[in-house]
């Protein structure tokens, strides 16, 4: 007879799961146990890494990742990751261990007490068998909800005794039934309410379009560059979006728009409808008062998720798959005839030409001293990473200096956090590159953000994980320090983190370590770093804080 173990494992292979993200505990060996040799595990030391890791990976395959967690702790202790992967709508199904069933009701030790409601609301669905039997079931449904629409985590409770339970030849047989079932979401929307809309396009005197990160999860680039392109519409990129939407080296892109609801509006004056295509209308944060839309603008918002379109504070909402109603959607204004110009108002060279990077290669030595300006070392990393690089991003207080001097000119091609806690980078660039080994992954993470995940270092080093870490280094959470300012909140203390030896750090987990003295070293060394394939390479590069705008 076969044992749910090993009908999860069928499952699981059905599926192409054979990556388990994890950090064992007594009630997740019994899951792991004769781990065959066709999968591979991924050790995290802490679980919050465990699941930026996999958050990484998912969003630079395209699949679903796996997560394995212990019990109630580890859940707690991977919660701020979780709530990130919601956020990021990262398709992912968490698994925990449980007490053995026979323990649960007198609540010993390692019980996860009321188990469904401990990562509530962070994730889609919570959910413990009833029975051992159930597991396949169970696991498939979890499957099935992660990579529907809105795509996040969810999560399943599963008590250590269930995996040596054996299945009678109807229960395997529901097992079997279960692995073999797909569910396809993403369709386009109505013919009448795409044709609806391109009307709207074709009668707006001057629109604009804004992309978000979803256009790059759904595969919808090209779509979403045919369209600007048939339409002329310059293009905007969605604030505090986690994946870039749009090539940014596109004639008709202008650049990001402010994370606050007037300068937004401002932004966009003088455009009399917005199509805001794969992201939330709007994500804010600081909060500066003014209208969501410039006057007489009107707005469509065409999103997979049912909520974002619910709670967008104006305009109408299409929900259905980005690709094909995108599709659909210039379809229908080809059989329009013609192409307009650029639209009134618009420019015909975009924002992004007149502020193009201009660094053609290393700085000059003498472009920067130590601690270099973030702008310098940001140039520098710019200038010396492959054109093919995945970049992943989690330091705040550069990231406008980052978007000056580095163009997403591809799919899959950046990843950024859109839930506001840090822990992030360092965790997501290892799944990310073990996700995507053609690819070079350089990960810029700001010093204070680097030690909510360091023990990532160590999963890098011990899995030769070859990821270059970009440590801009100011030595205080410096986006606090404006934020601080621009909220009028002076005297806040613990706002400065000296005296962290990054470099001890890093080779203290096994990954060689280097500390640049000017932009033209660190170009030197993240150009060596990005060319070797031999594991993980920490670059520390000592700035002073550029202070954003808005």
């Amino acid at each position: 007879m076969t044992t749910v173990r090993a009908a999860t494992l069928e499952l699981l292979r059905s599926r192409g799961v054979t990556t388990v993200f994890g950090n064992p505990g007594s009630t997740e060996l019994p899951f792991l146990q004769d781990f065959p040799d066709d999968f591979r595990y991924v050790l995290g030391l802490q679980e919050a890494v465990v699941v930026g890791m996999a958050d990484g990976y998912a969003q630079a395959t395209g699949g679903t990742a796996l997560v394995n967690l212990h019990t109630a702790p580890g859940v707690g202790n991977a919660m701020g990751a979780i709530i990130t992967a919601a956020a990021n709508h990262t398709p992912m199904v968490v698994t925990a261990g449980q007490q053995v069933r026979a323990m649960m009701t007198m609540e010993a030790l390692l019980t996860n007490v009321d188990a469904t409601v401990l990562p509530r609301p962070a994730v889609k669905w919570a959910y413990e068998p009833p029975r051992a039997q159930d597991v396949p079931a169970a696991l498939a449904r979890a499957f099935h909800l992660a990579e529907t629409a809105p795509r996040g985590p969810v999560f399943l409770s599963l008590p250590m005794d269930d995996f040596d339970v054996e299945l009678d030849e109807a229960e395997y047989a529901a097992a079997t039934a279960a692995a073999r079932r797909r569910v396809h979401d993403g369709t386009a929307a109505a013919a009448p309410a795409v044709e609806a809309l391109a009307r709207r396009l074709a009668e707006a005197a001057n629109p604009v379009l804004v992309t978000g990160g979803a256009v790059d999860a759904e595969g919808a680039w090209e779509a979403a560059v045919a369209l600007a392109e048939h339409r002329q519409l310059p293009v905007w990129a969605s604030p505090i979006e986690g994946r870039v939407g749009f090539p940014e080296d596109h004639p008709l892109y202008q650049g990001v728009l402010p994370p606050a609801l007037a300068p937004l509006a401002q932004t966009l004056a003088g455009h009399d409808l917005v199509l805001v295509v794969g992201a939330p209308v709007f994500r804010y944060y600081p909060y500066v008062p003014g209208p969501v839309l410039p006057d007489g603008a009107e707005l469509v918002l065409l999103t997979s998720d049912p909520d974002e379109a619910a709670r967008a504070p104006v305009g109408d909402a299409l929900v259905a798959g980005l690709r094909p109603t995108l599709e659909l959607l210039t379809e229908v204004l080809e059989k329009k005839g013609g192409t307009d110009g650029p639209a009134a108002g618009a420019t015909t060279a975009s924002a992004a030409a007149e502020t193009a990077p201009t660094a053609e290669g290393a700085p000059a030595a003498d472009a920067a001293t130590e601690p270099m300006s973030a702008v310098d070392a940001l140039a520098a990393v710019a200038s010396a990473a492959p054109p093919e690089t995945v970049w992943v991003n989690e330091s705040p207080s550069n990231i406008q200096a980052f978007r000056d001097h580095v163009r997403i000119d591809r799919p899959g091609s950046f990843l950024m956090t859109t839930g506001g806690g840090l822990g992030f980078g360092l965790a997501a660039a290892v799944g990310a590159r073990l996700g995507r080994p053609d690819r070079p992954v350089v990960a810029l993470v700001g010093d204070g953000s680097a030690q909510y995940a360091i023990t990532a270092l160590w999963t890098a080093a011990a899995y030769r994980v070859p990821v270059t870490f970009v440590i801009p280094a100011n030595r205080e959470y410096a986006i606090l320090k404006w934020f601080g300012r621009f909220e009028n909140t002076p005297g806040v203390p613990g706002l400065d983190i000296p005296g962290i030896d990054l470099c001890a750090l890093a080779r203290g987990y096994g990954v060689p370590a280097h500390r640049a003295t000017d932009a033209a070293h660190l170009a030197e060394l993240v150009a060596a770093a990005t060319t070797s394939p031999d594991g993980p390479v920490l670059i520390v590069a000592p700035i002073t804080t550029v202070p954003p705008t808005l």
